[in-house]
């Protein structure tokens, strides 16, 4: 029940940042929760792979560099979905930074509720 809140709590973001956002498109609500799936599936399987790929950058930039991994996971979601269009690295950046902000906020007022 937990793993579907937090989908559904990242499709939300995702559809707000969405319609904010003018680099950003997605198709609906269900098409926010089909990128908040993919997005979940790819920081699974693909992020550890880059992260471990890229690690000396990492370190170099004291982890600066996870925000371009992040950006470049979006923009493979991007690729993945026909309902989603992202313009650009920059804006994938931006929407991924902003994604992240939402989503904690978020969910900071789940536990909230919780307790």
């Amino acid at each position: 029940m937990n793993l579907i809140l937090r989908i559904l709590i990242n499709a939300l973001a995702v559809f707000v940042l969405a319609n904010v956002l003018n680099g950003v498109a997605v198709d609906g609500y269900v098409g926010a929760i089909v990128v908040a799936v993919v997005l979940s599936v790819l920081n699974l399987l693909v992020k550890p792979v880059l992260v471990i790929l890229t690690l000396p950058v990492t370190i170099l930039t004291l982890g600066l560099f996870l925000v371009v991994i992040n950006a470049l996971i979006i923009l493979l979601a991007d690729k993945l979905i026909d309902g989603f269009a992202v313009d650009g690295i920059w804006n994938a950046i931006l929407f991924s930074v902003l994604l992240s902000l939402l989503q904690s906020l978020l969910q900071s007022f789940l536990k909230d509720k919780k307790k």
